[in-house]
């Protein structure tokens, strides 16, 4: 091994065994035993105890009057945009996750899309309003990584042209918009609890609205749209959360404001560490904000850094630091969703998707794994030249 030298350079790797990009922390066996215990004992698997209490202390933690549970962030989209009516067309990001344009075409819309903003990663209301049409019925926008979208302005934009304004907050557990839980503003939100997020179910999902007829319809919706009477109301999903999902939320719940604080945590130390290198930046929170820190986005600028976000991802994978690249590419570009795509310029969008790598990012991360990685981007970056000739880079 060659020493002080990346890895890529025949240098010894950062860390012997993988870091990966995720590692929920869950609570311990002894922590469940009494609520599994009654599960198994009572047979309710289903629609019980830990279900209502899940959704009754979710809904207090953000402050909204229903919070309800469903099988996952995809089904819960799916059935806010069937309830509400929607028709037409709806705005949205192309730099997101690709369930938040499924979720729309599963319910018989069109896809128009606006551009995001560089710096925060989230929709620009300007973009959004510029992209109504006399179709749109809805604009859908996203907490992008867990930083709070631009709620002020895109309530002011949905306001003025008669829209429904909802949030794909599949990464807002955590987040705060001006010092209060995403949530409860506007007429929807809609949560994931997927292993990689916050707050943790295993799988799910939370509907957040302040909307008592869209609350009680959701919940039918999640059984077939059954309205109790064995009569379909409407055409729903099996959208239920299991009970031993609703207690694993019970006790995540209990851990989330420490989750989001330890994230704030290290990214501050990463921003530290990172901030004076070339050519790195990182996503601008708006004052009064907190970013939830789902995972941690940088971008990179190659002219200033030296390499491209490829070529730092595959130097990082030979540090044994696992990496990824949101999101590419963009959802215009996709197969399924290209054809929706007007061509309307897109340059944020396409720049983020060919620039942003997403790094580790734990509710546990110890200070030197943070201080390891940034250290490895250090030396990497004083190697830039020389890695570059390398082969297998590009």
């Amino acid at each position: 091994m060659k020493k002080n030298l990346p890895a890529i350079l025949g240098g010894e790797p950062a860390f012997r065994e993988q870091i990966p990009m995720v590692r929920p922390v869950l609570p311990t066996f002894s922590e469940m035993a009494e609520g599994v215990g009654q599960i198994l004992g009572t047979g309710m698997v289903t629609k019980g105890r830990y279900m209502r209490e899940f959704e009754g202390a979710l809904a207090e933690h953000l402050g909204v009057k229903h919070a309800v549970a469903v099988s996952s962030c995809t089904s819960g989209m799916m059935l806010v945009h069937k309830i509400l009516g929607l028709t037409g067309n709806v705005v949205l990001p192309s730099f997101t996750f690709m369930a938040t344009a499924s979720a729309l075409v599963w319910a018989g819309l069109r896809l128009n899309f606006a551009d995001v903003d560089r710096a925060t990663n989230n929709l620009d209301p300007a973009a959004a309003e510029a992209a109504i049409t006399p179709q749109t019925t809805a604009i859908v926008a996203v907490h992008q990584f867990g930083n709070p979208a631009d709620i002020a302005g895109l309530e002011a934009v949905a306001k003025k042209h008669g829209l429904k304004l909802i949030f794909d907050a599949a990464h807002g557990a955590g987040a705060r918009y001006q010092g209060e839980p995403v949530g409860k503003q506007g007429d929807a939100q809609i949560f994931s609890l997927s292993p990689t997020k916050l707050l943790i179910t295993g799988e799910g999902g939370i509907v957040s609205t302040n909307d008592d007829d869209l609350a009680e319809k959701i919940r039918m919706g999640r059984e077939y749209g059954n309205d109790g009477n064995y009569d379909s109301a409407f055409a729903g999903l099996n959208a239920r959360m299991p009970e031993f999902n609703a207690l694993l939320g019970l006790h995540s719940l209990k851990r989330l404001e420490q989750a989001a604080e330890h994230r704030n945590e290290t990214v501050a130390l990463f921003q530290e560490v990172l901030g004076s290198l070339p050519g790195v930046g990182f996503q601008r929170v708006r004052n009064g904000d907190r970013h939830s820190y789902r995972e941690i986005s940088i971008t990179l600028s190659p002219e200033a850094f030296g390499l491209t976000r490829d070529e730092l991802a595959v130097a990082l994978a030979a540090e044994n630091i696992d990496t990824r690249k949101y999101y590419e590419p963009p959802i215009h570009k996709q197969t399924a969703y290209r054809p929706y795509y007007d061509g309307r310029p897109l340059p944020n969008t396409d720049w983020l998707s060919a620039h942003s790598l997403s790094l580790p990012m734990w509710s546990h991360m110890s200070t030197e794994t943070a201080m390891g990685i940034c250290k490895a981007i250090q030396q990497i970056q004083e190697h830039a030249a020389s890695i570059r000739q390398e082969p297998g880079t590009q």
